[in-house]
């Protein structure tokens, strides 16, 4: 879809600062909405362990706001023109699903690995086969 929103994945990481960076000058250029999207994930724990201090849903989640708006600020600077969202899921699953009405989706090479379920490579190389739009990756930088 070419008049969908530019999504880009955020998790506070190097690589997805630079894609958060890329999309944002990407969707200026199209004149395009941006969306920075962060998902995290509650692993299931079982027996003894379910109450040893696993942190809550409601914790994750505000970890996980908290780490998107500080990565758009930081990167992009206050006054971004950023929809931001995060959703409890599985990072590439949420991706995918947010690539249903976009024109574009922007992912970097690895994540970061803060947030549970967030594995490091497995999000973009699962979003790039089951995107619903074309995928940028953009490869990392290693003097980043």
């Amino acid at each position: 879809m070419d008049t969908g929103p530019v999504v880009v994945g955020v998790d506070g990481g190097p690589d997805s600062r630079r894609a958060l960076t890329w999309a944002a000058d990407y969707a200026r250029t199209v004149d395009a909405p941006l969306i920075a999207l962060t998902a995290f994930d509650v692993a299931p724990v079982f027996g003894p362990y379910a109450m040893s201090g696993s942190e809550s849903p409601k914790k994750l989640e505000e970890q996980a706001r908290k780490v998107l708006a500080d990565t758009v600020r930081d990167t992009l600077g206050p006054e971004a023109d950023v929809q931001q969202y995060v959703i409890r899921g599985h990072p590439a699953e949420s991706i995918v699903a947010a690539s249903n009405d976009a024109r574009l989706v922007v992912v970097g090479c690895r994540g970061r690995g803060g947030f549970a379920g967030m594995l490091l490579g497995s999000v973009s190389q699962h979003v790039v086969p089951h995107a619903h739009c074309p995928v940028v990756v953009l490869p990392r930088q290693e003097n980043a």
